[in-house]
């Protein structure tokens, strides 16, 4: 049951339905504008974060620049390119280094199978490399040292490829063809849609249409140009993130010292990548803080407004009230309560407003949404007082009334 004071509340400004509603929009506007901030900015939060998770925040990874012609003679005359043994240095001379994992990309022109051919990509890689790509095998298994020891011509699947060359979805101990080469399947990987190319500038690779086969396998048996980087890439894996600014700096003086200065490489540090994501976001949330806190403000100021108008109207009352015993302490009360109604209930319209525009613009601009109840609990307590301080001062005005003045009024 609502106790009567509550109830009293709730009627006086059910008797001026057109006010309440429009004193109700300040409150409404400005808790659904912060609200849909929230939910949209932990949505791209999370979302960067499953992004940069895919190249491993625990990841230093270097990718060999590509060079071709006279610039490519020049650049190994002193230097071999990207090569394994730079992965191995790197492992043996950065901090808290644990392991590394190389890749190098094949190129093809034809990859095909009994039941069908495929677009996809075929990479060279080292058995850690599943572990620092963040890749989980969803049926069969990974490729092993063993593998690459044996020079095996085996072959583990993306999601996608595997339903290309194997539309009947069994593509474990099946055959399939790159170029003039065999490979037989031992795994597949289980779908992981990243739902976009490039992070913060940077590619992601799409896993799901690729075709994994062990890296020494790979220089055995394909044919490569002269001159060409002896891997694309590898990922070498901290054990603490918090080292990878150090190790991102001795981790350039060595490969600068082994390529003799060339810059025939590029450092990619996804934590930093992150970071930089972050302090766009956070720009962005100023912006949508500051809209959202200039339309809490009207509402406030809109609060206050209609407060004092109700004061005015009520001036016999409050005189009566006086009169017959109440204290200032009450009248005071009486008129919060009824500021504290309007501002719960238009947090309450706010938030579901606030949620249908978040997943409006989501819906829009092809975001991501994601809630923190804690911090949209705490906006909306924000709005709240913001709406009842803006209160305090008509009730104090109304107690402030002198009793008689006050029911001579007509």
């Amino acid at each position: 049951m609502i106790a009567a004071s509550w109830r009293e509340a709730i009627e006086e400004l059910s008797r001026r339905k057109l006010r309440t509603l429009l004193t109700l929009l300040g409150m409404i506007f400005g808790v659904g504008a912060i609200v849909a901030m929230q939910g949209v900015g932990e949505g791209s939060r999370r979302e960067a974060l499953r992004l940069v998770e895919s190249l491993g925040l625990h990841n230093l990874i270097v990718e060999a620049k590509p060079q071709d012609g006279d610039a490519l003679k020049e650049a190994r005359m002193r230097s071999l390119g990207l090569t394994v043994a730079d992965a191995r240095a790197a492992l043996d001379v950065v901090p808290l280094a644990e392991r590394y994992a190389a890749e190098k990309r094949i190129k093809h022109w034809a990859v095909f199978s009994s039941e069908g051919q495929a677009e996809a990509e075929v990479s060279g890689v080292s058995p850690d490399y599943f572990l620092l790509a963040s890749l989980r095998v969803a049926a069969g298994r990974e490729l092993t040292a063993h593998d690459d020891i044996t020079l095996a011509a085996v072959a583990v699947l993306g999601h996608q490829a595997a339903h290309e060359l194997f539309p009947d979805g069994n593509a474990l101990g099946r055959l399939l063809k790159v170029n003039q080469v065999w490979l037989r399947v031992v795994g597949v990987l289980a779908d992981r849609d990243l739902g976009q190319d490039k992070f913060e500038g940077v590619a992601l690779d799409a896993d799901s249409n690729r075709i994994f086969v062990p890296l020494a396998s790979a220089r055995a048996r394909f044919r490569f140009q002269p001159m060409e980087d002896g891997i694309d890439r590898f990922l070498l894996q901290l054990k603490s993130p918090g080292g990878l600014t150090a190790g991102a700096r001795v981790l350039t003086a060595l490969l600068d010292q082994r390529h003799a200065g060339i810059d025939d490489y590029q450092l990619v540090v996804p934590q930093q990548l992150y970071q930089q994501n972050q302090k766009t976001q956070r720009i962005f949330s100023v912006v949508m803080g500051s809209i959202a806190g200039v339309s809490l403000l009207v509402g406030g100021i809109g609060i206050m407004n209609i407060m004092l108008a109700s004061v005015l109207e009520r001036r016999r009352e409050i005189g009566l009230l006086r009169a017959i015993g109440a204290r200032r302490q009450d009248i005071v009360q009486r008129f919060l309560r009824e500021a504290l109604v309007i501002c719960i209930a238009g947090a309450l319209i706010g938030m579901v407003f606030g949620a249908a525009l978040a997943y409006a613009i989501a819906a829009f601009a092809g975001w991501q949404v994601a809630w923190a109840p804690l911090g949209v609990l705490a906006s909306v307590l924000v709005c709240v007082a913001i709406g009842l301080g803006f209160s305090i001062y008509p009730a104090r005005q109304a107690a402030a009334l002198d009793p008689i003045a006050a029911i001579r009024d007509e």
